[in-house]
């Protein structure tokens, strides 16, 4: 009898808070470190998973220094590599990337109704475009052995991951769903590929650092 394909047991990760978070900046691709209590969730969440014996066979990251950094203290805690996937990056904000929301609003005008064709800060992803990138990197990782993967990424980027999952396109002027990330939060999710059936057994989970973002 032939054997069935084992799943996929994936975790998508958001960063520890950042200094872009802590000022409540867009940050897009631009670079901002962690602050300290970003390293402490990261820390936090690895004690975590060390005493609940949690094992990944795979860490893979974005390449921006906030998730970088996060990835790191996991995998350090855990003893494993980190991979670098440029796929996991955050959207690119264009113009607004590193302004707050009050320079956004104060040097740019914003248009009344915004397609999800539409650019986002003048030449960034608009949500369509970051939709089919979130559609590349769940494509490679699924193109993958099936193993224990560990991704760490970022908001924008992970909403869309799941949004593909569940198979909800873009909505437009950013209305529709939305998926909850706080900073080191994190979603567990199983992929059959015999039945092409995705189980998410849970999103948002913070238990290791409660004043997480809601």
């Amino acid at each position: 009898m032939e054997s069935r394909p084992k799943p996929f047991h994936i975790t998508f990760l958001r960063h520890g808070e950042s200094v872009g978070n802590a000022q409540s900046r867009w940050q897009g691709q631009a670079e901002f470190p962690l602050t300290d209590i970003g390293r402490n969730q990261a820390q936090a969440l690895a004690e975590r998973w060390q005493n609940e014996n949690k094992k990944f066979d795979y860490v893979i990251s974005s390449p921006l220094e906030r998730a970088k950094e996060t990835a790191q203290i996991v995998a350090d805690a855990l003893g494993l590599p980190v991979q670098i996937d440029s796929l996991w990056l955050e959207r690119h904000n264009g113009e607004f990337s590193g302004l707050t929301a009050h320079e956004v609003k104060t040097n740019f005008v914003q248009p009344n109704f915004r397609t999800p064709y539409d650019a986002v800060g003048g030449d960034g992803e608009g949500d369509w475009e970051l939709f089919l990138r979130a559609g590349q990197a769940l494509h490679g990782l699924l193109m993958r052995e099936p193993a224990r993967y560990l991704v760490v990424s970022h908001g924008g980027l992970l909403n869309q991951i799941l949004h593909a999952i569940v198979g909800i396109g873009p909505q437009a002027h950013n209305s529709g769903t939305r998926f909850s990330f706080g900073n080191t939060a994190f979603a567990q999710l199983i992929y059959y590929p015999h039945q092409h059936r995705w189980v998410i057994k849970s999103v948002n989970d913070h238990a290791h650092w409660q004043d997480a973002d809601e």
